[in-house]
């Protein structure tokens, strides 16, 4: 990446968290910000939950165009947003702040990322039956954006506890907001998950079963619960292929990671920032 050309004028955009410093997101909005000839600067500050108030109202005194959560931040700047989109307000965390002449407006592009990710893997869910694991914060977002945008019917399914209470308010509220029928199951139901995923367009696993290092844990017990016509993905990259994915793709299942939900939630903040679109082929080819 060439060097990034600072002026009296650059505008500032970052992300809060903690850790932050292994963020892939200031290589890539420093990029496009460079290809597109805009005077802008993405910098990563490591903050936690304890002091995300005075950070982020030492931002709005500087001037910040706008900026990115990650954890543990999101729900803390959910409450501290002047407004927030329709999203962020269902989902109870916002990834993506935007100055709009000095309030804050809070947004979730998570969903939007992994939706984009869908079409960019070459597949159309819109109108279709969806079955989703988990219920956690990644989860939601794809639950609330995966009704919002049109999937006709959605089946999650997540182990009894406080996520599970917590899916089935936001599920209550999708379904008196949106035209998408939403229903919560418990994983342990393996009749109905078996079902559901016969019946489905595609079975995303919003959980981080999988993940390296646990690479040999999965969210399904086995191949018979799929079907080649299932589109699977996993929202899991590391490793790029997940025993899920390993085992879709040797019953003739269509498969896709989580990797570019990340490129597309980042695009997302970059358009609502900049107004302009992200160049993601370019990005993608470069950083992905």
């Amino acid at each position: 990446m060439e060097n990034i050309n600072i002026t009296g004028s650059t505008k500032l955009t970052g992300l809060l968290g903690s850790p932050v410093a292994h963020s892939k997101s200031p290589a890539m909005h420093n990029e496009a910000f460079r290809l597109l000839g805009l005077d802008y600067v993405y910098l990563c500050f490591d903050v936690d939950e304890n002091n995300m108030e005075s950070a982020v109202e030492g931002l709005r005194t500087l001037g910040v165009a706008g900026f990115n959560c990650t954890m543990p931040d999101k729900i803390k700047m959910w409450e501290l947003c002047d407004d927030l989109s329709l999203a962020a307000k269902l989902i109870g965390a916002v990834n993506t702040v935007v100055n709009q002449d000095g309030k804050f407006i809070g947004h979730n592009t998570d969903g939007i990322g992994y939706m984009q990710s869908v079409k960019d893997a070459g597949f159309d869910i819109i109108g279709g039956k969806m079955t989703l694991m988990g219920a956690g914060g990644a989860a939601s977002s794809i639950l609330v954006q995966a009704a919002i945008d049109g999937v006709k019917e959605i089946d999650v399914y997540n182990r009894p506890g406080t996520n599970f209470d917590k899916a089935q308010i936001l599920i209550d509220k999708l379904n008196k907001v949106t035209s998408a029928k939403v229903s919560l199951y418990d994983l342990n139901d393996e009749t109905s998950l078996k079902k559901s995923l016969d019946s489905s367009t595609i079975l995303t696993n919003g959980t981080s079963l999988g993940m390296a290092p646990n690479t040999y844990s999965c969210v399904i017990k086995d191949s018979s619960f799929l079907h080649p016509e299932l589109i699977v993905s996993d929202i899991v990259y590391n490793p790029l292929e997940t025993k899920l994915m390993k085992m879709s793709k040797e019953i003739g299942c269509p498969v896709f990671n989580g990797l570019y939900m990340l490129l597309y939630q980042g695009a997302e903040a970059f358009k609502l920032w900049t107004g302009k679109e992200m160049p993601v082929n370019e990005i993608k080819s470069k950083f992905f």
